[in-house]
């Protein structure tokens, strides 16, 4: 997957806690707008779902009894 730089402002006090503790930043920010990222989708999926939610279909009601055959 190709990669793209990004910009991001941080308190300096975080930065410099983040340092002492070893923590890598930019994988913290990448796995962070992944986060973010997939929690957005979902939240729009689930506007999408509730402005046209799935109603009862006659077709696989017909289809189970098939089965039943």
């Amino acid at each position: 997957m190709a990669s793209t730089r990004a910009t991001f402002t941080l308190d300096e006090e975080l930065a410099e806690l983040a340092h002492r503790l070893n923590i890598n930043i930019s994988a913290a920010a990448r796995q962070g707008v992944t986060d973010a990222v997939r929690e957005a989708m979902a939240a729009c999926d689930r506007a999408a779902y509730l402005r046209r939610p799935e109603r009862p279909d006659a077709f696989w009601s017909d289809a189970e009894k098939w089965d039943e055959l």
